[in-house]
């Protein structure tokens, strides 16, 4: 039986594109790629990678670092459980200052011919094959060779196809819309599930956990019914857990209360309440004053006078802690 793969460009598909990549430090995965890779394996696909690289034919870079560069790549997705069944590489351009490559090439998208050799290499269906890239050219290639196919047009490089352009398939802002596009394409098409359920998604960003509900609910027989489980040990579980939740809230109310009764103390807070008590000495000393029967108004005032100022340093001390 024929393989089916999912053909890909490399720049801004698979990894960032900064220019000419020349050096194998400037690899570097766009966000979900690894993930959808693994996905796409998953689903039965191979994984190649078909890429122009005139920077061969323009002398930027030697195909021995182009391995490298690809090495690199291979490494980090890796490094995220994602491999690659293959890369297929045209390093030929007509502008080329490498006499060996210097010309046009079946093999330089957008010809199909990296797709073609591919599929005849690796016994390929491409009836059955998708091709993924950013640009017309990958289009054009996997229209050429009978793919189909996704252009990735995300909002950071929005592309505008040209009057007459090759038209994709469907259009998606990155790889993993590009993986729900295609697991769309086989629910609609009935090659993942038998029949269709009630809480298909049509809209092409159903998550991968929508897409996992729908293939456990396709796989249960019309006439069966769920049946209920015991709530009995879940709902003494559930009070254990409530039961347990609460203790631990309440000893964290009086941990912090604590934490906060001694935090309150200060070497301000102490010299106010010092100093407030000697208020009230102050005030009792004037108290006895006015009732002797001996003339005492100096020391009265003397004693009023003390007990103010003494209030007056109390209540700043207050005001100073209260702004720490």
């Amino acid at each position: 039986m024929p393989n089916k793969a999912i053909f890909l460009d490399r720049d801004d598909t698979l990894i960032e594109d900064p220019g000419y990549i020349n050096h194998p430090d400037q690899v570097k995965l766009l966000d979900g790629v690894a993930e959808a890779l693994i996905e796409l394996k998953a689903m039965g696909y191979e994984l190649i990678v078909v890429s122009n690289q005139s920077a061969i034919a323009r002398g930027i870079i030697s195909e021995k670092v182009l391995a490298e560069i690809h090495d690199r790549l291979k490494q980090r997705l890796a490094e995220k459980g994602a491999y690659l069944d293959g890369i297929y590489y045209c390093p030929c351009h007509p502008d080329g200052v490498i006499p060996k490559y210097r010309k046009e090439s079946d093999q330089r998208k957008p010809n199909p011919g990296m797709l073609l050799t591919a599929a005849k290499e690796r016994d390929i269906d491409l009836s059955e094959s998708w091709m993924i890239g950013d640009g017309e050219r990958d289009v054009e290639a996997g229209l050429r060779a009978g793919c189909k196919t996704i252009l990735i047009n995300s909002p950071s490089h929005q592309r505008q196809l040209e009057p007459g352009a090759a038209k994709p398939n469907y259009e998606g802002v990155n790889m993993r819309e590009a993986l729900n596009i295609i697991k769309k394409y086989h629910r609609s098409s009935g090659k993942m599930e038998t029949q269709p359920a009630p809480a298909q998604r049509v809209d092409q960003q159903a998550t991968e956990d929508e897409a996992e509900q729908y293939a456990i609910d396709t796989t249960r027989p019309q006439n069966s019914q769920p049946q209920p489980k015991p709530a009995a040990p879940a709902q003494e579980m559930a009070g254990r857990s409530t039961e347990q939740l609460l203790n631990s809230i309440l000893e964290q109310l009086r941990s912090t209360r604590r934490a906060e009764m001694f935090g309150e103390f200060s070497i301000m807070r102490l010299m106010a309440g010092i100093v407030q008590v000697v208020v009230l000495f102050c005030l009792l000393i004037a108290i006895w004053f006015l009732t002797s029967p001996a003339e005492r108004g100096n020391s009265v005032l003397i004693a009023l006078g003390f007990a103010m100022v003494l209030q007056m340093m109390s209540l700043t001390l207050y005001v100073m802690q209260s702004r720490k």
